[in-house]
């Protein structure tokens, strides 16, 4: 068996870089550490990678020559020259990455006669509609909501958190479903929404507050029915999209009321505050019927340009989640202007890919190439397969096998040194070493 190499490393020039194709063999290496391989121990089925098509990243694109912004959707969305992106997020109306606060309604209007999607149709709906040309596939993605329209809630204002208003559940429910069919009738699909995003945090932006109890009364009683109703009960419904920390106890409240439950596609979750992956674990062992998909994450206090240790948080992050049967891996913004914004508020963070509008280029920061080293190889339809290793702490491993019998099999090396270790597929195996600060993709043929 072939084994097809691609590193990624700090101290060399290796981006993405194909090295010498090694063999599997009886004559390993067995007095060094192992990475063990097993194709008969099989968990969750890969979804897909993906971004955020926020406002801010759409008018980002749209300010750069148009040859920029064309050179920053193939380098997410082609396969070939590309991450091979598939799935993403975008937000139903404003969140802090928009150019400002707005609804699609007028106020007041409670039988959404007013509604009108076309400010999406600026920057959004192009930039999403352009993605999907190059990816060839119609991307499959997430709507979430920051905040209901401002009458609907107890602080009348889009952000500092508030409440939902419970006179205006069903009016709130109803907006989804004009959402979704708004944003198909433009040729965009919406394979899945959330209840709301972040519903645990009172932000400075766009936010609005459910305790565990709301969410779960929202859903049974208001959105899940809803879309049964309007015939999109094919739309998975994803509960918390919030941070892994609290996320047992949030998503047992909703899932065990078989009410709630039966409307719930999957869990969201983010990389805020906690790194606690075994959560994702507790949550699939309790649930095992239900999803468990990574929804945003981002690398905050504006841009890192040149800084190594995001890449590796993001790896780190993508291999604990996947793990602990995560089945796919949404960004945060695709990319983001040399502040890391625009931000209505100034909260301003990083993103894989930064336009620098004073000299027309593109930056691509290390969290690229780190996040290329697993969606170009662990592809839609893949299964997670056993792995086995006996290395040192920081150094992680994750094995998917995909549809085209292809394994591909992601080492990350966060150490400041050299590693060597030995990768084994029943009984046949090859000596490697990987340099410090690395990533490496071993696909067996």
């Amino acid at each position: 068996m072939n084994v097809k190499v691609v590193r990624t490393a700090k101290n060399t020039g290796d981006r993405l870089t194909e090295k010498q194709t090694l063999t599997l063999t009886e004559n390993f290496d067995n007095n060094v550490n192992v990475v063990a391989i097993d194709p008969k121990q099989t968990f969750q089925t890969h979804i897909g990678f993906g971004g955020s098509f926020t406002e801010a990243a759409a008018y980002t694109l749209a300010e750069m020559p148009a040859e920029k912004r064309a050179e920053a959707i193939k380098a997410y969305f082609d396969l070939e020259n590309g991450l091979g992106y598939t799935i993403g997020r975008v937000a139903i109306h404003s969140c802090d990455f928009a150019l400002e606060s707005y609804t699609y309604v007028e106020e007041n209007d409670v039988e959404l006669k007013t509604f009108d999607m076309s400010h999406e149709d600026k920057w959004v709906a192009p930039f999403i509609k352009d993605a999907q040309a190059v990816s060839g596939n119609t991307l499959k993605l997430l709507g979430s909501p920051w905040s209901p329209a401002p009458w609907m809630k107890t602080n009348k204002e889009m952000n500092y958190g508030g409440h939902l208003l419970p006179e205006y559940a069903q009016v709130w429910a109803n907006y989804y479903v004009k959402f979704i069919k708004g944003m198909r009738d433009r040729g965009i699909n919406i394979e899945w929404v959330s209840v709301q995003n972040e519903p645990a945090a009172i932000q400075k932006w766009d936010s609005c507050i459910y305790s565990s109890q709301q969410e779960r009364d929202f859903l049974r009683e208001y959105l899940g029915p809803t879309l049964e109703r309007e015939g999109l009960s094919e739309v998975g419904i994803i509960i918390w999209d919030h941070n892994r920390d609290i996320m047992v106890e949030r998503v047992s409240t909703v899932l065990l009321d078989k009410e709630a439950e039966k409307y719930v596609w999957g869990v969201g979750n983010h990389w805020y505050v906690s790194e606690a992956f075994e959560n994702l674990s507790v949550v699939h062992n309790m649930f095992p019927d239900k999803h468990i998909i990574f929804t945003e994450g981002c690398q905050e206090g504006g841009p890192h340009v040149g800084v190594w240790n995001t890449g590796e948080r993001y790896a780190r992050n993508i291999i604990g989640d996947f793990n602990n049967w995560s089945e796919g891996w949404i960004d945060w913004n695709l990319v983001l202007n040399e502040l890391g914004g625009p931000n209505h508020v100034n909260n301003f963070c990083d993103a894989p890919i930064l336009a620098d509008r004073n000299t027309k280029e593109l930056i691509y920061n290390s969290s690229y190439y780190y996040i290329g080293h697993f969606s170009k190889f662990i592809r839609p339809g893949a299964v997670r397969i056993g792995l086995s290793k006996n290395t040192p702490s920081g150094v992680n491993a994750t094995a998917f096998k995909n549809l085209d019998g292809k394994i591909a099999v992601v080492v990350q090396n966060e150490r400041g040194h050299l590693e060597q270790f030995s990768l084994v597929l029943e009984g046949k195996g090859v000596t490697v070493q990987i340099p410090e600060n690395s990533i490496t993709t071993f696909v067996i043929e």
